[in-house]
């Protein structure tokens, strides 16, 4: 059944109340790799409740991160699980989440593009509590195979890389067991834990959650360039350009300019293959 992409925008928003605590953001920095050295006060603001700051990538897994995935059973989205990607990611911080919280998060379907032999989905989640607006978060969700319902194709945009080396470059190992760590957080798909479902999905083993890449990076940007200030984050913006394994390292080279700090993600074991791409964090 193809895709009604006027029938799933005109749907009513789905809401529901989320809430979390300061378990909830030590898990999900721990999920991504902080708290090395134990002892060092840099991490210490991430794993320590009398200490911690929220990384605003959290955004992506309050509430276990259900509302995106809520997003697919809309009215006029009729799509095969098996054939869904997580194409790109963004976050707009309203103010700086605090450690512990309670909020209404509403989503709904944003946009549908028409890309030919796929469709992209924009699925919007916004959260606000008794204080007003806390984020808005947007996921480009890439369905194979559900194009050519004659929708808008949609933006089509590419950053390119400054034209000089990089400002700042860290390499972030990632872990044996980062992956079953970070779906404690709420993203359970077995494609990231169970090796007989990974070869399912084309994979000769299970592949880190691009979430966690996305949290990784940013944590990096925030410790190397922003002074470990996470409230200064006001934006961030991704496209997942290829997968990562548990066990592998992440290069991060960063571009700094005023305001913003382009990022650019590569597997450092596999010849500097893509992970993340267009990748943006605004800053104040």
């Amino acid at each position: 059944m193809p895709i009604d992409a006027a029938k799933a925008v005109a749907a009513e928003p789905r809401s529901g109340e989320i809430a979390w605590d300061h378990k909830d953001i030590q898990l999900y920095h721990l999920g991504l790799g902080a708290g090395l050295p134990a002892t060092d006060p840099d991490e210490l603001r991430y794993t320590l409740e009398s200490t911690l700051h929220v990384l605003p990538s959290f955004a992506t897994v309050a509430g276990a991160g259900m509302a995106s995935l809520g997003g697919l059973a809309a009215p006029g989205i009729d799509v095969d699980l098996t054939q869904v990607l997580h194409g790109g990611q963004s976050i707009e911080l309203h103010r700086p989440i605090p450690v512990k919280g309670r909020a209404l998060q509403t989503s709904r379907v944003e946009a549908v593009y028409d890309k030919g032999k796929a469709a992209v989905i924009v699925l919007r989640t916004e959260a606000a509590d008794d204080a007003g607006p806390l984020w808005t978060c947007d996921a480009q969700i890439f369905v194979r195979g559900a194009g050519g319902f004659g929708g808008e194709r949609g933006p089509s945009q590419r950053l390119e890389l400054p034209d000089r080396a990089p400002d700042v470059t860290v390499e972030k190992p990632i872990r044996e067991d980062q992956a079953l760590l970070y779906r404690l957080s709420g993203d359970w798909n077995p494609l990231h834990a169970d090796p007989e479902f990974a070869k399912l999905g084309g994979f000769d083993r299970p592949i880190l959650h691009g979430l966690c890449s996305y949290g990784m990076t940013l944590k990096a940007v925030v410790d190397t360039v922003l002074g470990g200030e996470v409230a200064r984050v006001t934006s961030y913006s991704t496209r997942f350009a290829g997968v990562v394994y548990p066990g592998e390292t992440l290069r991060v080279r960063m571009w700094r300019s005023p305001g913003r700090v382009q990022v650019s993600v590569t597997a450092v074991e596999r010849d500097d293959a893509p992970v993340l791409a267009d990748t943006t964090v605004v800053h104040t």
